[in-house]
């Protein structure tokens, strides 16, 4: 079994690529086989409203037409038994490079079918991983609830896992942040978001026990 793990964070060794890391780890506990992904190693563009994966007899039909180093990674991921996305939550949504990786995901098996067919013909588990300096994710709009959707529609059955007041900076002396209490961040830090490593472990664990 193979799992896809996408770090949508421009930041390689901080709060979403530490928890997807453990995810990994969970995954690969119960037998499968792991490859992260850095999304801001790649280039590439969101949709371009082409609709060639829309047109019946096409040769992208229900996949992206895209050319780009995205286009790779969405063949490993539509080839994978799981994805796990772990992403930061900026201003209220993922980064713009993880909505872009959202749109060329999830328009391409849209068939605007009546019968709420789809163009992937299997499913995939997914884990939606979202870090957020947020104490709660409804302060977000609850991202990750309103992601789950479409992902249960077009790519499969959705686990989630909100990592909230995270730990911002390394140091809170050297950065702007008067509106945070340095020490109730540290003690945070040290004492819950270890916990959220293991549940991020559990959620790898679980999208394989789902196959």
């Amino acid at each position: 079994m193979k799992v896809i793990g996408i770090n949508g964070s421009p930041r390689k060794n901080w709060n979403s690529a530490v928890v997807l890391n453990e995810a990994l780890k969970g995954a690969e506990s119960e037998g499968a086989q792991t490859e992260k992904i850095d999304l801001f190693d790649l280039k590439f563009s969101g949709c371009l409203s082409c609709f060639s994966c829309k047109r019946l007899g096409g040769k992208s039909f229900a996949r992206c037409a895209l050319k780009d180093d995205l286009t790779d990674v969405l063949e490993k991921i539509l080839a994978a038994d799981a994805v796990i996305i772990s992403a930061p939550i900026y201003y209220g949504d993922v980064p713009g490079a993880v909505r872009n990786l959202y749109e060329r995901l999830l328009f391409p098996p849209n068939l605007y079918s009546a019968d709420g067919s789809t163009g992937y013909d299997r499913r995939i588990p997914v884990g939606l991983i979202y870090t957020m300096g947020a104490p709660d994710p409804t302060f977000n709009g609850n991202r990750a609830e309103s992601d789950k959707m479409p992902f249960e529609m077009f790519v499969g059955p959705v686990e989630i896992l909100n990592v909230t007041d995270t730990y911002q900076f390394d140091d809170y002396s050297k950065y702007s942040g008067s509106m945070f209490n340095p020490e109730a961040k540290k003690k945070r830090r040290e004492e819950v978001f270890p916990e959220d490593c293991k549940k991020a472990f559990e959620l790898g664990k679980k999208l394989i026990m789902k196959k």
